[in-house]
């Protein structure tokens, strides 16, 4: 791999489709196996597998809330985590917006934020980081919750209005729009119309398939050029 990677993700999210997990208890005087429901972060430690413990950053931990953060301290611990790093995962699950609660109390966004910034520390520079999305299927094991294929026009619709705006905003954002029109709806043409590009989780766990989108994604980036992109919180 060779990459140092940092994975933005919601941790206890737990509309996904199960991996089978258990717990280990101690009952009755014996460790026994205890079968639980399943956790993004359990997608995460599938993905650590894949490509490395050793090259992995991770993003939110078990639960821990903005509210008891100052945006200074946010600022210094994701200067610290994605700053050695020069690609995000965004693991996007069905459940990782807390509607709720405002995007600039969830940590997602702000990871993804601060992914897209330079970044200064001491006496070297953090450049932009390539940004790749992994959707993870939910309960059904179904992409539909966001992937919706759309057979007339041969044409997948992205269900963006259900991901955070730092999210949506930095797709289908190339400057230089083409289009193909078909039952009244604009379909994009180009090759890679969004800076943050999307793919499956069975596709990237698919063999060699890990690398050869994380070298897409760094090819968008180095290519950031033809892309507007949203770099700040609203």
């Amino acid at each position: 791999m060779g990459r140092n990677i940092f994975v933005s993700y919601k941790y206890g999210d737990t509309s996904v489709n199960s991996l089978n997990k258990c717990d280990y208890k101690f009952i009755n005087g014996r460790i026994q196996t205890v079968p639980r429901g399943t956790r993004v972060r359990d997608y995460v430690d599938e993905l650590q597998m894949k490509i490395g413990e050793e090259h992995v950053n991770l993003g939110e931990k078990d639960g821990e809330s903005l509210e008891r953060f100052k945006d200074s301290t946010i600022q210094s611990e994701l200067k610290k985590k994605i700053y050695k790093s020069s690609v995000t995962l965004v693991m996007i699950s069905k459940g990782m917006k807390d509607l709720d609660v405002p995007e600039n109390d969830q940590w997602i966004p702000w990871e993804i934020s601060y992914s897209l910034r330079v970044v200064k520390r001491e006496d070297s520079t953090s450049q932009m980081n390539a940004i790749l999305g992994i959707v993870i299927p939910d309960e059904n094991n179904s992409y539909l919750w966001y992937y919706e294929t759309d057979p007339f026009c041969q044409c997948i619709h992205h269900r963006t209005e259900r991901l955070f705006d730092m999210l949506s905003k930095n797709m289908f954002n190339i400057k230089n729009k083409k289009f193909r029109e078909c039952n009244g709806i604009q379909i994009h043409t180009a090759e890679e119309p969004s800076f943050i590009k999307t793919i499956t989780w069975d596709e990237f766990m698919n063999g060699d398939n890990a690398d050869f989108y994380i070298e897409k994604a760094i090819t968008i980036r180095d290519n950031a050029g033809y892309y507007d992109i949203q770099v700040n919180m609203d």
